[in-house]
Formats: structure tokens, C-alpha cells, sequence
């Protein structure tokens, strides 16, 4: 068997996973060219900082937690210098055909706290498990499913007052 050195592992992982990292990214940032950024910028400070990986079969939660800190602070900026003047393009949502996203939902999901947004996204998005979640965002496994229970629960409740 060859034995991949860590940079071709992380390549090979971003290379087959692209599209999950745009659909990740797209979820924080609501918009195309802000995604491809965050994804873009993702990829090279995990290509950048390779020789870090400790632990060569942690690759999937390691550039999880990259993705996630690039959206954030994206997200973070965008707050912070709001551009003035200029009209927001309009966006074409992106959707799967197998998986239609309800806008209601997306946006209850939205108002979340960040971590607790974080967690539903990687969870149900991402289909991580919530031992590959509490990795990403160094948390004891037991916060992380109390943020995930207590999220579920909000998100029932805003959905039902939306019912009625």
C-alpha cells in the first residue's frame, strides 16, 4: 500500500468532497460568490498549514473546522463593513432536487445562536456524526447534543407558532 503524505491526503478529501463544502458554506452565507470564498479560502489555509495535521485520519473533521471558522469570520466581516451604496443582486437560491429547502425552516435555522446553527448544519446538511461535530468545534460530545436537543426544540416550537 502507498502511503499518501498528509498534503495529498487533504487534496484528494477536497477534491472529492467540493460540493458538500460549497452546500456548507452556502448555508452561512446565503450567497454564491461569498461561498466559493469562504470554500476558496478554506482550501488554502488547510493546504497552507498540512504539515500541522497530527493525525492523518482526523483530515475530514480538521478541514470541517477550517470551513466553518472561514464562514464565521466571513460573516463577521460582512457585519462589520456592511458595503453602502450598492444594491444587493438579486440571488438564484440554491437547491437539490432531492432536497427542497423550506425557506421558513432555513430561516428559523438562521436565527439560532451560531454555535447551535453550526451544529444543526453539520448535523443534518452534513450528515456528521455528533462525535465528528464535537471534534470540529472542540466541545464535549454532551454539549454538543444538549446545543443540538435545545436547537431541535426552538425550531419546533418557531415552526408551530408559524402553524397557526
Amino acid at each position: 500500500m502507498i502511503r499518501q503524505d498528509p498534503y495529498e491526503k487533504i487534496v484528494d478529501y477536497i477534491i472529492k468532497n467540493q460540493n458538500k463544502f460549497y452546500r456548507l458554506a452556502f448555508s452561512y452565507v446565503q450567497n454564491q460568490e461569498d461561498a466559493l470564498d469562504a470554500v476558496q479560502s478554506a482550501v488554502c489555509k488547510a493546504l497552507e498549514h498540512s504539515s500541522d495535521l497530527k493525525n492523518k485520519n482526523a483530515v475530514k473533521t480538521w478541514f470541517y473546522r477550517i470551513l466553518v471558522n472561514e464562514c464565521l469570520l466571513l460573516l463577521k466581516e460582512k457585519r462589520k463593513f456592511p458595503l453602502m451604496g450598492e444594491a444587493e443582486p438579486e440571488e438564484i437560491p440554491y437547491e437539490e432536487l432531492e432536497m427542497e429547502p423550506k425557506e421558513d425552516l432555513y430561516s428559523h435555522i438562521n436565527r439560532l445562536e451560531e454555535d447551535v446553527q453550526t451544529i444543526i448544519k453539520l448535523r443534518f446538511y452534513q450528515e456528521l456524526s455528533l462525535k465528528e461535530i464535537a471534534e470540529i468545534l472542540e466541545m464535549n460530545l454532551n454539549t454538543v447534543k444538549a446545543k443540538l436537543y435545545r436547537g431541535l426544540k426552538t425550531l419546533k416550537v418557531a415552526i408551530q407558532e408559524v402553524d397557526v
